[in-house]
């Protein structure tokens, strides 16, 4: 079991159908009320490889990423094109976008996060796959430039800061990024004469915790 540095093709991925999950478990109580809790803290997203599937140049290219990973066995990257930014969509990534942390003098590392707010209610994601060459990084409102002020770890998401932010500086981050995924099945069927005709394989592909 090992995770692949390698994002699956993003043409394939851009037609899929999938999203986060959440599990919650509900139990009625005998006055009609209930009881909600989640033993997650944190969604899992699924998405359906299959559906981006235009050609059988498209079909040979998942069959060959499909081996290379030994079915679920190695992990890799999945862009989702529905939330891949630290920005809205139609808005390119800035140092701002995304507030890390406040520095105390001390912590030097700094995960990389999205924060989804609604309601007054927010969500802190992790997010451990940045994509290389777009993450930006800034302190207390200034942009800070990498191998200087900074090192990043793309296969962790983490912000190292060769010096520690000092205490009530705020640590912020704008990026693109991937999820962690696996295929969430060993076997794809695929039929010639039935992909001709509209017949779509199933490629199911889970988000895995790192």
């Amino acid at each position: 079991m090992a995770f692949h540095e390698v994002r699956f093709p993003a043409n394939l991925s851009f037609g899929s159908v999938g999203g986060p999950e959440r599990r919650t478990e509900i139990v009625t109580l005998t006055n009609g009320f209930e009881e909600r809790n989640s033993p997650w803290a944190h969604s899992r997203r699924h998405y359906d490889a299959g559906v981006g599937l235009r050609s059988l140049d498209d079909v040979a290219a998942l069959i060959a990423f499909f081996e290379a990973r030994a079915g679920q066995l190695h992990g890799f990257r999945w862009k989702d094109w529905a939330d891949y930014k630290s920005c809205p969509p139609s808005q390119a990534p800035a140092f701002q976008d995304q507030l890390l942390g406040l520095g105390d003098g001390v912590q030097t590392d700094f995960q990389l996060s999205k924060t989804y707010v609604s309601g007054g209610v927010s969500y802190r994601r992790p997010i451990a796959k940045p994509v290389s060459g777009t993450v930006l990084v800034g302190m207390g409102g200034d942009a800070l430039v990498e191998t200087v002020g900074y090192a990043l770890d793309l296969t962790r998401g983490v912000v190292s800061f060769f010096t520690p932010p000092p205490e009530g500086a705020q640590v912020t981050a704008g990026f693109e990024f991937d999820v962690p995924v696996r295929f969430d099945a060993d076997r794809i069927a695929v039929s010639v004469a039935s992909f001709q005709a509209g017949d779509l394989p199933q490629v199911p592909v889970v988000e895995v915790r790192l």
